[in-house]
C-alpha cells in the first residue's frame, strides 16, 4: 500500500468551536469545511493535517460513535517555553506545566475544548547521566 496522506480524524461534539480553537491557537487553516466535518492544515513546511467530525455522524460505524478520548497529539515547536507563555495568556487550559525531561524534551501539555491532550515539545539535550544508562 502506498499511503498518500495520514491524519487523525477527531470525533467531537462541536466541530466549529474545535476548528476555531486550532485555527486561533495552533495556526491551522481550513482546507475543507462543512457543518459536520472540517479538515485543517498546519502552516508549516510539511502539510500536517487534522480533521474533525461530529461524533455521531452516520459515516462512523455505530459502535465507534462518540467523542474521541485519551488522545495525545504532539506538536514539535521551536520554543516550547514561548508557546507555553502564549497559550497561557490566551487562556488555553494547561494540564501539565512546562518542564524539562531528562530524556531530552522541554514540554507542556495543554487541552483542547474536548479535553484531548496537546503535548507541545522542543527537543533539548538529554541529561548525560540518563544517557549513560539508557542509550542503545
Amino acid at each position: 500500500m502506498f499511503t498518500q496522506s495520514l491524519y487523525p480524524l477527531i470525533q467531537v461534539d462541536d466541530v466549529e468551536a474545535t476548528a476555531r480553537f486550532y485555527e486561533q491557537n495552533f495556526g491551522f487553516t481550513r482546507i475543507f469545511s462543512s457543518d459536520w466535518y472540517v479538515q485543517l492544515r498546519a502552516s508549516a513546511d510539511h502539510p500536517f493535517e487534522i480533521a474533525l467530525i461530529v461524533q455521531d455522524h452516520e459515516t462512523i460505524p455505530e459502535p465507534g460513535r462518540g467523542p474521541t478520548k485519551a488522545m495525545l497529539l504532539s506538536f514539535y515547536v521551536e520554543d516550547a517555553a514561548a508557546e507555553h507563555a502564549r497559550l497561557v495568556a490566551a487562556g488555553v487550559p494547561i494540564a501539565q506545566p512546562l518542564r524539562d525531561e531528562v530524556f531530552g524534551q522541554r514540554h507542556f501539555i495543554a487541552t483542547d475544548p474536548n479535553g484531548l491532550y496537546l503535548d507541545v515539545i522542543t527537543p533539548i539535550e538529554p541529561d548525560p547521566e540518563w544517557l549513560k544508562t539508557n542509550s542503545a
